[in-house]
């Protein structure tokens, strides 16, 4: 046997970190419903401090496409 096989079968975890007593999937279904993590890059992020301003910029976004899909459906409507 090599040496080094012998000290990886060590257990190195600290006992601070027994996680005998954990649930699986305690949080499964609060995530599901409803957490949403995006990264964003460093020079979106540099604009964009708090999840606050990135819901607002989001929704201008979304309005203003909604109105620019209506006035394309309305062209196409009447033509």
């Amino acid at each position: 046997m090599h040496p080094e096989s012998d000290e990886s079968d060590q257990d190195d975890m600290r006992p601070e970190y027994d996680l005998r007593r954990g649930v699986r999937g305690k949080y499964y279904k609060q995530y599901m419903e409803g957490t949403n993590v995006v990264l964003l890059d460093a020079d979106v992020a540099a604009v964009f401090h708090d999840s606050e301003s990135v819901n607002q910029a989001l929704r201008v976004l979304i309005k203003t496409a909604g109105q620019i899909g209506q006035a394309t459906s309305t062209k196409a409507d009447g033509a």
